[in-house]
């Protein structure tokens, strides 16, 4: 196996995780929503998860692990893309931010920081700030 087959296949591994994720956040209140369909469709077109691993994640996202990417911004972009997910259905529930917050954590985000950090997540999220401004915005809430 060549390196660059070990990378791609880590990467991919952070992607289902990632994904995983999603799905979590989605599926919180027992339903999937169109808005969250759609959002979950997009997601996975874009982490290139294949039809057959979208099935199997959606039946049980709890079998994933995070596997967060070692650069923080991307860690950020991850925050921001499972913050938007929140929104997909029009309200935002307070398990869905509980979710949240562990995932933040399992993302390397400091424990004692991640409720600011999932807070303020949300806020700019609901106020239509795009991943720029939304990562100067988490980098300054954690600090980093």
């Amino acid at each position: 196996m060549s390196i660059s087959d070990l990378y791609s296949s880590g990467k991919h591994k952070q992607e289902i995780g990632h994904f995983a994720s999603v799905v979590k956040i989605a599926k919180i209140d027992g339903i999937i929503s169109e808005g969250e369909q759609k959002s979950l469709d997009k997601a996975a077109k874009r982490l290139n998860i294949s039809e057959e691993e979208y099935k199997e994640i959606l039946k049980n996202p709890e079998n994933y692990p995070v596997n967060p990417p070692i650069d923080y911004d991307d860690r950020i972009e991850r925050l921001y893309s499972l913050t938007k997910m929140i929104f997909a259905d029009g309200v935002v529930d307070k398990h869905e931010v509980a979710i949240l917050r562990k995932i933040a954590v399992a993302l390397n985000f400091p424990t004692d920081n991640a409720e600011k950090v999932c807070d303020e997540a949300v806020h700019l999220i609901l106020n239509g700030n795009e991943l720029d401004d939304f990562t100067v915005a988490i980098r300054k809430v954690n600090a980093v």
